[in-house]
């Protein structure tokens, strides 16, 4: 690992900036964008030839209460009150509560904020309710994936002229005797460097997944399970964060999720769970309460013999999740099964023909409340699974970690003793975020929540320090 600080003096500077932000995904776009706006002049570095990250490899789904987007679609009793309750609620009270609070104020004046100044266009999705969440407040862009966020948040950092440097990794930040950060050392594929002067830096960076030795340190129950986020994700803010004496809190928190087609890697909807499917193991048997959540999911998953699971459902949910692309990339690759009969199903899953039909009776009694499910799950109000039939082999898989710096209510990255370090700023993966410390604490679409709101607050400070 090449990440490092320098507490002396640069050699010499090649180019020099207000606002630095390292890292291209919806964090570092976002906090871009919200510096320039408050009148600072900002460049942000790439590691990449084209910014992708693991916001590409995302859903784009980013929850938001009390915004004018949920009220277009008729809720109008959501609250950032309400929603730091959900966050408390699936966290079990152990995400900082202090952050919570912070994402959630922040989350819904950002995304409004991005459609008035940027032209991003919002919709929220209210067919469905995901895990934890008591109201329709995931919002999207109209395309429904990650990339095609990426994308707008791009097209508006182009628009207001903000020059994202690519294929230029942050290696070293040289540091004075405070720890104020003068300048970041970029490297180039062809061994080049370059070093950037900086009135203030943003990590905007993610987290640790792409290092499988932090990976097996700090959350050994995904260690050898697959990794479904981006390889650069190596830990550069936590390198750089310990060597600062900052604060690091949450490190065995992440994102799994217990739905990647298997062995495609492409993510299949979690909707199609909470609307009455199942999922059952090799051995054509349920395992788990598939509604506590698809983050925890991963490990219940990966517990299984030979670490797969099959997603079970009928022909009206393979209609609705026809309006996810991810899940139509599945069907176009092969990855669904689809019979008429649950005896057909079991031969074109190798399922066990008796205990799949079994599952489907007792799925059935308890959906009518004849029996109690003994792992905890509600089926009530969902209608009966009927032919023809679909299922999907899937694996569990971590995403993105949780853990990393904590950050004041400005997102100021803060040190070991309580204080602020003077112009190092945070957001995202490479910040602690609103999960906790155990991967059942993730509450659906917290990575990207943190992501722009924290980025939001970040670049709104980071043009204030730097022009200060």
């Amino acid at each position: 690992m090449n990440a490092r600080v320098l507490h002396e003096q640069p050699p010499h500077l090649d180019v020099e900036t207000e606002v630095l932000v390292i890292g291209g995904g919806a964090c570092g776009l976002v906090a871009a964008l919200r510096a320039a706006a408050s009148g600072a002049e900002v460049i942000v570095v790439e590691r990449d030839a084209s910014p992708a990250g693991s916001t590409s490899m995302s859903s784009g789904f980013v929850p938001a209460p009390a915004t004018r987007y949920q009220r277009a679609v008729g809720v109008d009793d959501d609250t950032p009150e309400r929603f730091e309750a959900d966050l408390n609620a699936k966290s079990k009270g152990l995400c900082d509560a202090r952050l919570a609070r912070l994402a959630a104020a922040n989350i819904g004046p950002a995304l409004e904020w991005l459609g008035e100044k940027h032209r991003v266009e919002w919709l929220v999705l209210d067919d469905f309710l995901y895990p934890g969440h008591t109201r329709f407040r995931m919002h999207t862009v109209p395309e429904k994936t990650g990339t095609a966020l990426l994308a707008r948040l791009l097209a508006a950092v182009e628009a207001a002229d903000i020059p994202v440097v690519s294929e230029a990794r942050a290696e070293t930040l040289y540091a004075a005797d405070d720890n104020r950060i003068t300048a970041v050392e970029i490297v180039r594929p062809d061994g080049a460097r370059e070093i950037i002067g900086a009135g203030a830096v943003i990590l905007a960076c993610n987290g640790f997944g792409g290092n499988r030795e932090l990976v097996r340190k700090h959350i050994p129950d995904v260690a050898d399970g697959l990794y479904y986020g981006h390889e650069g994700n190596e830990g550069d803010a936590i390198f750089w964060g310990e060597a600062l004496g900052c604060e690091l809190r949450h490190l065995s928190g992440y994102q799994g999720h217990g739905s990647l087609a298997h062995p495609h890697g492409i993510l299949i909807s979690w909707a199609l769970m909470m609307e009455g499917g199942f999922q059952v193991n090799t051995e054509g048997k349920r395992f788990s309460n598939e509604n506590g959540g698809y983050s925890e999911q991963a490990v219940n998953v990966l517990a299984q013999p030979g670490g797969t699971a099959w997603n079970v459902y009928d022909d009206r949910l393979h209609l609705f999740a026809q309006g996810f692309p991810d899940y139509m990339d599945a069907v176009s690759v092969g990855a669904i099964r689809e019979a008429e009969t649950i005896a057909d199903l079991a031969k074109a899953t190798g399922l066990p023909a008796d205990a799949l039909a079994k599952t489907f009776e007792e799925v059935e009694s308890i959906r009518r409340g004849e029996t109690t499910d003994p792992f905890g799950r509600s089926f009530e109000g969902k209608p009966a699974l009927v032919g023809p039939f679909y299922a999907v082999k899937v694996t569990g898989a971590l995403f993105h970690t949780q853990g990393g710096l904590m950050i004041d209510d400005q997102a100021r990255v803060m040190g070991s003793d309580g204080k602020a370090l003077p112009n190092l700023l945070a957001g995202g993966g490479a910040a602690c975020g609103v999960s906790g410390p155990d991967v059942s604490g993730y509450l659906s679409g917290n990575g990207l929540l943190t992501a722009i709101a924290f980025g939001y607050l970040a670049g709104e400070t980071a043009a204030e320090i730097a022009r200060g």
